[in-house]
């Protein structure tokens, strides 16, 4: 849903990077969870740029994921995937090759970022994307994407 970024006034309110678009993930009187235990929402606001602004009632690290239970996600449509999905699948190009495992599913600027055990970064966009089988637990992706990115 987020992480704890950093501190917002002298009271324990931080700002929240990488914050869900849903906004009643972070309003007052939510449960949130840090390394598996639950932390309420004690104050919630809008901060500079519509950046959620919240205090927990306990002290949080920075840089700690905020998360929810994955039974508390409304389901997705069609073709829309949950970060933590795609996190461990296998990629492999079309034709087979195998070009390495998702370690994590970055933010980027126009679009979010496929990232590999193998170092290689892809877009994830159709044209890069071809298919997404959570069932198989893999990701083909159109050929010529990781040439761009090899020595």
């Amino acid at each position: 849903m987020g992480r704890v970024g950093r501190p917002h006034g002298l009271d324990g309110s931080f700002f929240v990077e990488h914050a869900s678009d849903d906004p009643e993930r972070f309003a007052k009187g939510a449960v949130l969870y840090l390394e598996g235990e639950p932390a309420k929402v004690l104050a919630s606001k809008r901060g500079s740029g519509g950046r959620p602004v919240i205090r927990l009632e306990r002290d949080v690290p920075r840089g700690a994921d905020l998360t929810v239970r994955k039974d508390d996600l409304p389901p997705t449509a069609e073709g829309e995937y949950y970060a933590f999905q795609l996190v461990g699948l296998e990629v492999q190009e079309e034709g087979d090759r195998a070009l390495g495992r998702v370690v994590q599913v970055a933010p980027g600027v126009a679009n979010d970022v496929l990232e590999l055990d193998s170092g290689l970064a892809l877009p994830l966009v159709e044209e890069c994307v071809r298919e997404i089988d959570l069932g198989r637990r893999r990701i083909v992706v159109a050929t010529g994407f990781a040439e761009t990115q090899l020595p």
